[in-house]
């Protein structure tokens, strides 16, 4: 099922939820509610609470937000560190130059396409990508530099590969959930109390209270929504784009 049909349903049966109850409930009282009798702190309380959720589903949004970039910038840090090596390779004689460059490819090629899917589904990597850049950092460390220009792509090649390797940790570590489950409880508590309270400030059943109690509720589940999605940069966020940075710079080597 497609996500944002999943989110269309949600927000739907959401605001269906709401709207039935309101009408069970004006239905099954005997006398009508007078919203005059309303108790002030019952109002000032809602206020607050919805001020209150409000705040903490801001801050939520923007963790996971923050999180997705993250996740995106240690992409792209990896592939422009493979290119710069790529590129620096030029300086060796050709049996090096070819030797570093198959290890970049396969290992681009490795870590785009079979890994990333474990990636995503399991948020972790592959033993088999740690030996594919094993295999890259060995083969830039085992011919020492000769020439000027060699000592000087030398070090970039270091350089470059350490940075290959922080970037491979940090995508594991931003695939990761960003939201505990602890703080999924309390938005999941939050909104169940302050769709409540619609009820306590005793809704009637005119077309406009209802109109705004529905579109309450769906704005609710619509962010609710959001942060789930982006709490999974790799599996939801960023979707097939996440592994671009590795097909701009690496064409017909990166898996697609």
């Amino acid at each position: 099922m497609s996500e944002w049909l999943a989110l269309t349903i949600i927000v739907a049966a959401t605001t269906g939820v709401v709207l039935l109850l309101a009408l069970l409930r004006r239905r099954h009282t005997d006398q009508p509610d007078d919203p005059s009798e309303t108790p002030d702190v019952i109002e000032y309380m809602t206020m607050m609470l919805g001020v209150v959720y409000a705040i903490v589903l801001g801050l939520a949004i923007a963790g996971v937000w923050e999180a997705r970039g993250e996740a995106e910038a240690w992409v792209q840090q990896e592939a422009q560190a493979l290119h710069e090596m790529d590129e620096r390779a030029a300086v060796f004689p050709p049996d090096v130059r070819d030797a570093i460059r198959a290890d970049i490819h396969a290992y681009v090629a490795y870590a785009s396409g079979d890994e990333w899917g474990e990636l995503r589904e399991e948020g972790q990597l592959t033993p088999e990508g740690d030996r594919l850049l094993g295999d890259l950092r060995a083969t830039v460390t085992d011919r020492e530099p000769e020439t000027v220009r060699e000592v000087e792509s030398y070090q970039g090649l270091i350089d470059q590969a350490a940075t290959v390797a922080d970037a491979r940790s940090g995508r594991v570590q931003a695939a990761e959930p960003t939201m505990p489950v602890e703080v999924w409880i309390g938005l999941l508590t939050g909104a169940a109390v302050v769709v409540g309270m619609v009820f306590a400030l005793q809704i009637q059943r005119s077309a406009r209270e209802l109109v705004l109690a529905g579109l309450f509720s769906a704005m609710i589940a619509f962010l609710l929504f959001l942060v789930w999605h982006f709490d999974a940069p790799y599996a939801r966020a960023l979707g097939d784009s996440a592994t671009e940075p590795y097909a701009l710079l690496f064409p017909g080597i990166a898996a697609d």
